[in-house]
């Protein structure tokens, strides 16, 4: 980790905590973001969508035939294994609390933060969204393929990953969608503000080249590596793939239109609401990071790693160590304040951003795996993926969302009058 390029205040509601996560070191992307747009090389990306709103999954079918697709870099294995069926909730029956923990650009480094999450999810009842960066599959060689929307060919705010390193990230892309966790997209080069260049700028038609080519890269690496020892991926993108979180949380507005037309359930760019059930913009479900208590104290911060980095170490990622301690509880106290704030109250979704990075001194990722262990096996909780969540949204009736949506995030709900 060298630094950060930027840290972008959003804006103050009271006396809030809240920044944008905008942290693009050289070597992965470090904040929640997006990525410029521009010509995009030859793609098996899918085509736009004739409905004028996502569909829930359908039912998957399957010959039992495991198909290559494409130059073999992805597969049709069929449906995921380990997914629930959304139920409509039955009358006066209270919702159960999902809880969803997400990750930023999803490469497995040196570090070996993919993996070891991966694995912590598994051993506790955990699945994850893991929204990936289009170009940790594609060589530094190869980096021309590359147009990112208002800047040269080849160039990125992050790096390219090393070899070895995209053939452990294909690795534990293919071992995190069979453990059921959902693989979403982080786009590409984690371009942001100041603008001109940073998503925020990006119109409708450059996010959606952007786009175009993160599927590229992910459905053709087999191509643009030549690596002939590596499994292909057991899913297919263009139909896997329904969310997304641009890189600093920039564009959401132009964004979605792109995502749309592509067939997106979701989006997960919003820089920050408070703890409330969803709705939708354009048509797409709405999971914005969240504001959550910090107790002790009249502020909140926003439900994200670099978040309460900006709050405690500001410009560094390499604060005092003498205080790693006292941070650490910090964040994982945040954390639970929000989690037990809706689960004994509106049972509204709790969503957590993260970064697979050791910011001072690795104290972030332990925070969340504390978290992880202490409420993902609690009674009625589900630790699941945006899309599952999205997935059970589309089956309850919209009268009873509505009604959960008038909740405010502590208040302890009359079910049988809500749930009818």
């Amino acid at each position: 980790m060298s630094g950060m390029t930027g840290v972008l205040a959003v804006g103050v509601v009271s006396a809030l905590v809240l920044t944008t996560g905008c942290s693009a070191s050289k070597g992965r992307p470090t904040a929640a973001g997006t990525t410029p747009a521009s010509p995009a090389p030859t793609t098996a990306a899918g085509t736009p969508s004739d409905t004028p709103t996502p569909a829930p999954t359908p039912a998957p079918t399957w010959d039992g035939q495991v198909k290559p697709i494409g130059d073999g870099s992805t597969s049709d294995t069929g449906p995921q294994p380990k997914q629930p069926t959304p139920e409509r909730l039955k009358p006066g029956e209270k919702p159960p609390q999902f809880v969803v923990f997400s990750w930023d650009g999803a490469l497995e480094g040196d570090d070996r933060l993919f993996s070891r999450f991966r694995k912590l999810g598994a051993e506790n009842n955990a699945q994850m969204t893991f929204f990936l960066s289009g170009i940790y599959t594609l060589p530094k060689s190869k980096r021309s393929l590359y147009h990112p929307p208002k800047h040269d060919a080849g160039s990125a705010s992050i790096d390219f990953a090393t070899n070895a390193h995209i053939k452990d990230t294909l690795e534990q892309l293919r071992l995190a969608w069979l453990d059921g966790n959902e693989i979403g997209t982080h786009f590409n080069g984690h371009f942001c503000g100041p603008q001109p260049g940073g998503g925020g700028d990006w119109s409708t038609e450059e996010w959606a080249s952007e786009l175009d080519q993160a599927i590229s890269f992910v459905t053709n690496w087999r191509t643009n590596t030549g690596f002939q020892d590596v499994p292909p991926l057991p899913f297919d993108y263009t139909k896997e793939l329904v969310g997304g979180r641009a890189p600093c949380l920039e564009g959401q507005k132009n964004l979605l239109a792109a995502e749309k037309a592509r067939g997106f359930r979701y989006d997960a760019s919003s820089p920050g609401e408070f703890q409330v059930w969803p709705v939708k913009k354009e048509g797409v479900w709405n999971f914005p990071l969240q504001l959550l208590p910090n107790p002790g104290r009249s502020s909140q911060n926003l439900s994200m790693d670099f978040n309460y980095l900006a709050g405690q170490s500001g410009a560094t990622t390499s604060g005092d160590p003498r205080k790693y301690d006292g941070w650490e509880k910090e964040t994982r106290d945040s954390y639970l304040a929000g989690f037990e704030r809706v689960y004994n109250g509106s049972r509204a979704p709790l969503f957590i951003g993260n970064h697979f990075e050791d910011w001072n001194g690795g104290i972030y990722m332990q925070a969340v795996e504390d978290v992880v262990k202490s409420v993902c096996r609690r009674e009625q909780v589900r630790c699941v993926s945006f899309r599952q969540v999205a997935d059970w949204l589309d089956a309850q009736d919209p009268k009873v969302l509505d009604k959960l949506r008038g909740l405010d995030p502590g208040q302890p709900a009359d079910w049988p009058r809500l749930v009818k």
